[in-house]
């Protein structure tokens, strides 16, 4: 681990905590790393350029994902896998989301390996059509998020008062 590492690591503690928030920001991190690795090693190609601006799309994500994460630590502090508690269940239908993109860009990597594997496609070819499908049900996902954020947010704010 280099000094690179170690900042980024102290820097991610203070902003995203150790616990549940954290673990949702590091698995879609994970993720979308193991989509880049898979899409390296796709041959140049017509498969290749439909899926760069498909790549491009849920690297946009990630700053998206970052902010929720941080905000919801900012919100109900974690440093444990227990989802923090809330009167109407707006930090389990957060955590619920997040984890939903996870898993979704899992798939999404999943859906670019047996792409891959399957070679270079013809005219008709349907294979990237499934993982641009894998893609926006990721960005639903994150969108969903933020809705379930927003809410935390009020019902924070209501608690407050």
């Amino acid at each position: 681990m280099g000094i690179k590492d170690f900042l980024q690591g102290r820097r991610d503690d203070a902003e995203l905590g150790k616990g549940l928030w954290r673990r949702a920001h590091d698995r879609f991190v994970r993720g979308l790393d193991r989509f880049h690795q898979i899409l390296e090693r796709v041959p140049a190609g017509p498969t290749l350029e439909e899926l760069v601006p498909l790549a491009n799309d849920l690297a946009d994500l990630l700053p998206r994902v970052r902010a929720i994460a941080t905000e919801a630590q900012k919100l109900a502090p974690s440093e444990s896998t227990d989802i923090p508690a809330s009167p109407t269940g707006a930090y389990s239908n957060l955590h619920r989301s997040l984890s939903k993109a996870g898993n979704a860009l899992a798939l999404c990597a999943e859906a670019l390996a047996m792409t891959r594997c399957a070679g270079d496609c013809a005219a008709t070819c349907a294979r990237t059509e499934t993982i641009a499908r894998r893609v926006t049900t990721v960005q639903a996902h994150i969108a969903e998020a933020e809705a379930h954020l927003k809410a935390a947010r009020e019902e924070t704010q209501n608690v407050a008062l």
